[in-house]
């Protein structure tokens, strides 16, 4: 891993990188990038989501991965570093996935956790 990519306070994962590549490509939009965040809800308190934009406003910081980019805001930042954006495809289906390592607890289902 080079010092560049180890010194981001959030990674984005080649298996993610490759998945948002594919759902641009099927957009045709290839200004489109990830935009992942944080909002209040859920069963434990806070929950992620996913959309995707072609803005990045002030403060946003921007993730480059194999041509596409992975945005997220300052609010949200804050709760996400060390994690990791990842995706995954098995028998449960096929999901982006966040591993963070500033959550206390999660649910079960991933997407939801507190602090």
């Amino acid at each position: 891993m080079s010092d560049d990519v180890a010194a981001l306070p959030l990674q984005f994962t080649d298996a993610a990188a490759k998945k948002v590549k594919s759902l641009i490509a099927d957009e045709d939009n290839p200004n489109l990038k990830l935009r992942v965040y944080i909002t209040g809800g859920g069963c434990s308190g806070f929950q992620y989501g996913f959309t995707f934009d072609d803005q990045i406003n002030e403060g946003d910081m921007t993730i480059e991965k194999q041509g596409v980019g992975l945005v997220v805001d300052p609010m949200s930042l804050q709760y996400l570093v060390g994690g990791s954006v990842d995706y995954t495809e098995g028998l449960e289906g096929s999901r982006f996935i966040v591993s963070n390592p500033n959550a206390t607890s999660t649910c079960g289902c991933g997407s939801s956790f507190s602090i």
